[in-house]
């Protein structure tokens, strides 16, 4: 007997079907996630420092500098501030290490890449703002002391990529650090859920014309990852002795690895 025809057209097909991720809940092709969030940081680049005051209540600020002090970050050596939008990090690390020292700050949005440029020139820190994607960093490899993200690994479509780069490009005994929002301890959260998805957006409204943003900002720190997920990732990137510090009851955790 022949053997039987096979449908080139339907192989083709399913060769060729786009990959899916989440985009908060919702369920879209890679592509699209990467499109609709450069869209939401576009939307919220100007008025992004004060709508973390009013969400936080200030908290943030207390974040950002307990993840600089853990750095371990010392006057002379290179720090690479990734997705570091309006540059908080990349301000506090460059007074840390001096003028001997750099700070690069990198971003994948351009509108948020300009507003932390901005901020750095104004507070007199000559620190070098680079566009790129932290899932392909342009950088050689064992060449930075420190590599942060903070707030931004959830909004990225391979978590994993983006460690294993900035795992990449440390010295052997650099220091990984991402700040990032977490898994609330068990009995806040029904009230972190009412205000995450009742209040938040609301104040998104009122303060940035903009709901929709934050209804995204919600839903997506409920997909990301837990505090052990978190951690067997960096882990799984290069990293070791990986630790992780829970900071306002488990709103915020702040994971610290090191290159071997």
């Amino acid at each position: 007997m022949p053997a039987p025809a096979v449908n080139l057209l339907q192989l083709t097909n399913t060769n060729a079907m786009p990959k899916t991720t989440h985009f908060g809940f919702e369920i879209v092709n890679e592509g699209e996630k990467t499109r609709r969030v450069g869209r939401v940081f576009e939307a919220v680049a100007t008025r992004y420092d004060l709508m973390n005051d009013l969400m936080s209540g200030g908290l943030h600020r207390l974040w950002k500098r307990f993840a600089v002090e853990l750095s371990g970050v010392l006057p002379g050596q290179q720090v690479l501030d990734v997705a570091g939008g309006t540059a908080d990090l990349s301000r506090l690390f460059a007074k840390r290490v001096g003028s001997n020292g750099k700070v690069v700050l990198s971003d994948i949005n351009a509108a948020m890449l300009v507003v932390g440029r901005d901020r750095l020139f104004d507070a007199g820190y000559a620190a070098l703002a680079v566009q790129c994607d932290a899932e392909k960093l342009p950088f050689p490899a064992n060449h930075f002391d420190c590599a942060s993200v903070a707030f931004g690994l959830r909004n990225m479509t391979h978590k994993e990529q983006a460690l294993t780069e900035m795992a990449r490009v440390l010295r052997p005994g650099g220091r990984l650090l991402v700040l990032e929002f977490s898994h609330v301890w068990k009995p806040l959260q029904p009230l972190y859920n009412a205000y995450s998805f009742k209040v938040l957006p609301l104040i998104g409204k009122i303060v940035a014309q903009d709901a929709a943003s934050y209804r995204y900002l919600a839903e997506s720190i409920r997909m990301h990852p837990d505090q052990e997920t978190l951690k067997h990732m960096i882990e799984n990137a290069g990293c070791v002795s990986v630790e992780y510090f829970n900071l306002s009851a488990g709103i915020v955790a702040l994971h610290r690895g090191y290159k071997p």
